[in-house]
């Protein structure tokens, strides 16, 4: 059966590639600055709600230590990204079929494993994650919470980040420590801000004004404000179904607000032809991981 899938994956990257000039596929890592401020479930819900609005998107579980995906999705994938490095499996074979189109890759292991490796089986890791140029729209990279070594390379090889936090004043400080670090590493970076879990939009603007104000007066940079997610029951009770909400609960506040978060989304992203690729990722953590 797996087998049967990941066949199905190669002749559909081969069709979609024959006498076909290479489409832009978007990097972005999404983190935070603290746990538990529901960045898994906004990384899965916003992948599900990119394939609706036509998008092809291939999810990567860079969790340092967790699961949090395939436990969102009530999943227990066959194959790892570990395994597929270790193993010498094609990245076919590690790609999980999910709801409504979705593709997730899990890490199964920590973060730190798979960037700890050697030079051999860290070639291979990236001309297998090279495959994927082309064949998605964007891949997703949802990595740990705060900055860890490893993270940090993720963040500032990829396209872009997307900041995930909620009115919590530790989880304001964190983010905006996020940026801080972040931004004197590389001040190009491009962040763009969602705010998780606010009682209504009125303190979801309150909260991303504050942190971009407080980013352009002491850092001069600018973010981006994607948008706000609700406090919303249903995201709870699709938590406990282990279904992402956007699916169980369509008409859910949390849901509308998701839907408008990726209109918004790809209409600045139309605006935005500055994408380096899953390629150009490689060539950046590559140099990051040699220092």
């Amino acid at each position: 059966m797996k087998q049967d899938q990941a066949q199905k994956l190669r002749e559909l990257y081969q069709r979609f590639n024959h006498g076909y000039q290479e489409k832009a596929t978007k990097v972005v890592s999404i983190t935070s600055g603290k746990g538990g401020v529901g960045k898994s479930n906004f990384a899965l819900n916003f992948a599900l709600s990119m394939i609706e609005s036509g998008q092809k998107v291939v999810l990567i579980d860079l969790d340092i230590g967790m699961a949090n995906l395939e436990i969102l999705l009530g999943l227990n994938p066959a194959h790892h990204l570990i395994d597929m490095v270790k193993h010498k499996k094609d990245i076919w074979d590690v790609i999980e079929k999910g709801p409504n189109g979705l593709e997730l890759i899990s890490g199964g292991s920590s973060f730190n494993e798979i960037l700890d490796l050697s030079d051999e089986d860290t070639d291979y890791l990236f001309s297998e994650l090279g495959k994927l140029q082309g064949y998605a729209d964007i891949i997703l990279f949802d990595t740990g919470a705060g900055l860890s070594k490893e993270s940090q390379r993720c963040h500032l090889a990829a396209d872009e980040i997307i900041l995930v936090t909620t009115p919590e004043p530790t989880a304001i400080t964190d983010a905006y420590s996020v940026i801080k670090i972040l931004h004197h590493q590389d001040s190009n970076l491009h962040v763009r801000l969602v705010v998780n879990r606010v009682a209504n939009s009125k303190e979801g603007i309150a909260i991303a004004n504050r942190v971009r104000a407080v980013t352009r007066q002491f850092l001069e940079k600018e973010i981006d404000i994607l948008g706000y997610i609700p406090n919303d029951s249903f995201v709870f009770q699709a938590v406990l179904e282990q279904t992402p909400f956007y699916l169980k609960y369509p008409k859910s506040q949390a849901s509308k607000w998701m839907k408008d978060i990726v209109n918004i989304y790809l209409h600045a992203d139309a605006k935005n032809s500055s994408i380096s690729g899953i390629k150009g990722f490689i060539q950046k953590i590559s140099h990051l991981v040699k220092k």
